[in-house]
């Protein structure tokens, strides 16, 4: 997962928002949104290769999602970044307690950004900065760098999901036409990550489209006040056109 924004505590009936852009290699095997069977309490995609997921709910509406650290030619961890977001919701822990544990042993994997959320707090966890700090109400976002960082594409998407929070109805499909956009920012406003300017143009935009790796799914998650949740997830081809959307709506439990 290569861009996440989410809204924390912006709306009183809307305490929590998330929309999150999946940006993966098209070989790499996985699975749609789904129940997954052997965890029922688990609701995402499936990364087929490491067993984990890139975000989740569980049925008491706590969510969960990761996005990879871009640092290139550190060595792999060894373990999969995706179990820490199902390690979440398959728990009992409260964020900031996860989010403890998980700096202690960030270093057993690869570079990641982890938001954790139940209904009273939410986290972010970075392992490369080693920290886990418990976020204020506000619209936030990541790419493959830390909690915002000004990446062009991060700043757009904050921008327009504060002004989703200022229309006076929103829905999943509006968080999934945020996710959409193909713009490329200037070479001038593009990070610096040591990848080249070549890549740098190529992951710049919001929604990436190549023939190796791309976006591959989108997926928007509300959490009203009420107790509704609604996922909304729509996959993508080779070529970015859409290749299903499923979409989840329930009542959280707890």
């Amino acid at each position: 997962m290569c861009t996440i924004l989410l809204a924390w505590r912006c709306r009183e009936e809307l305490p929590l928002l998330v929309a999150a852009n999946r940006d993966e290699f098209h070989d790499r095997a996985a699975a749609p949104a789904g129940w997954w069977p052997d965890r029922p309490e688990v609701l995402g995609g499936r990364d087929l290769a490491g067993g984990g997921t890139w975000l989740g709910v569980d049925r008491r509406g706590r969510v969960a999602a990761l996005a990879n650290y871009r640092e290139p030619g550190a060595p792999a961890g060894g373990l999969s970044r995706g179990r820490l977001v199902v390690d979440f919701l398959a728990s009992d822990e409260r964020p900031a307690a996860f989010g403890r544990a998980v700096v202690a042993r960030g270093d057993r994997f690869a570079g990641f950004t982890l938001v954790a959320a139940d209904a009273a707090e939410i986290v972010c966890v970075g392992n490369r900065e080693r920290t886990a700090r418990t976020l204020a109400p506000g619209v936030h976002g990541f790419s493959n760098g830390g909690l915002d960082a000004p990446w062009p594409k991060v700043r757009a998407g904050r921008a327009r999901i504060q002004e989703l929070l200022a229309a006076p109805s929103l829905d999943a499909a509006a968080l999934l036409d945020v996710l959409s956009d193909r713009t490329v920012p200037p070479d001038s406003e593009l990070p610096h990550t040591g990848i080249g300017l070549e890549k740098e143009r190529l992951l710049g935009a919001m929604f990436v489209v190549s023939p190796d790796y791309g976006t591959r799914a989108s997926t928007a998650v509300i959490v009203r006040a009420e107790g509704t949740v609604t996922f909304l997830e729509r996959t993508f081809s080779r070529s970015g056109a859409p290749t299903g959307e499923r979409r989840f709506e329930f009542r959280r439990r707890g």
